[in-house]
């Protein structure tokens, strides 16, 4: 079913792809003058603060009652949590081109789970064109010339953990966001990850005997325009429409976005970072636009979860 819900989702979609296809730019930005936690806290903080005042100009109380929090809180620890986390970690052990080809994998994996856990069912057209877009993401760092060292089997595990995480948080928000309003799990995700990410920021510190130093990147313009994007659209914006998009697509449709992501990142270095396009750069893109194209088509009408429901409705048959 084609509704104007199914438009404003794919839309959000396409929103998030930018926003993170973007946001390594600012992450580099970030990373040379701060430490991976301290950017992760800083822009953590300033997420919660625009989430906040979000509630505030919605006039919107989030009720933090138990019932609640034990809901979210487990979608809250797979994305931001681990996922920031094994992410951060996994790339101080491998390469980013290691790390790129290892999310790749994120579509294969939420198909799986939500095959499993949310009986969506992805006709043969849906995972070809999911395999397709994987492939355009794997060919351009082979054809590249990346090759895997023995010395970085921690890190590829630890990246191979946030793209599971990744899709473990795709299949949990796709039940929960049709049962829980998006703004209340998106605030509530926030507020995780500005108290876990500060916290294991303030006792790296504390060990290190340098808490004075803690708020030492913002004498730094670029940290702060930096972590300002990453803050307030790359956590906050994202979790926002991500969350909204999976209220209304299938997680498996959802999931290929985040190959796109990557092929925006590879363009955005061209233009404003004067990177060099190669034409194995096109071939990839090529290949994951056709795919992201060919699975939000693919078997529309066969789709087992109905879309255009608003969060909050529960699914009819």
């Amino acid at each position: 079913m084609n509704t104007p819900h199914t438009g404003r989702a794919y839309a959000a979609a396409l929103g998030y792809t930018v926003i993170i296809g973007f946001s390594f730019m600012f992450v580099k930005m970030a990373l040379i003058v701060s430490n991976p936690l301290d950017t992760l806290a800083h822009r953590f903080t300033l997420s919660f603060i625009a989430a906040a005042l979000a509630l505030l100009i919605a006039r919107r109380r989030v009720p933090l009652h138990l019932k609640r929090l034990l809901v979210i809180v487990p979608l809250a620890i797979f994305y931001p949590f681990l996922f920031f986390t094994l992410q951060t970690f996994g790339l101080v052990y491998t390469s980013s081109a290691e790390a790129g080809i290892i999310h790749a994998t994120v579509p294969i994996f939420t198909m799986l789970l939500a095959s499993l856990f949310l009986k969506e069912r992805s006709g043969w057209a849906q995972k070809l064109f999911t395999v397709l877009s994987v492939t355009g993401i794997i060919s351009i760092f082979v054809l590249k010339g990346v090759s895997f060292e023995a010395s970085s089997m921690l890190g590829i595990v630890l990246i191979l953990l946030s793209a599971l995480s990744n899709a473990i948080y795709s299949v949990m928000a796709r039940k929960l966001t049709q049962k829980q309003p998006v703004l209340d799990i998106t605030f509530i995700m926030t507020l995780i990850g500005f108290v876990l990410f500060n916290l294991m920021s303030v006792v790296q510190h504390a060990a290190q005997g340098t808490l004075m130093q803690y708020f030492d990147p913002f004498a730094h313009p670029s940290f702060v325009w930096a972590v300002l994007y990453l803050g307030v659209l790359s956590s906050l914006g994202t979790s926002l429409l991500s969350n909204y998009a999976l209220s209304q697509l299938e997680a498996s449709r959802m999931s290929i976005f985040n190959n796109l992501a990557t092929v925006i990142t590879i363009f955005g270095g061209v233009f404003f970072l004067n990177e060099q396009l190669a034409y194995y750069h096109f071939i990839g893109a090529g290949l994951v636009i056709i795919g992201v194209i060919g699975a939000s088509f693919a078997g529309r009408s066969k789709r087992a979860a109905p879309t255009g429901l608003t969060p909050g409705e529960s699914k009819s048959t």
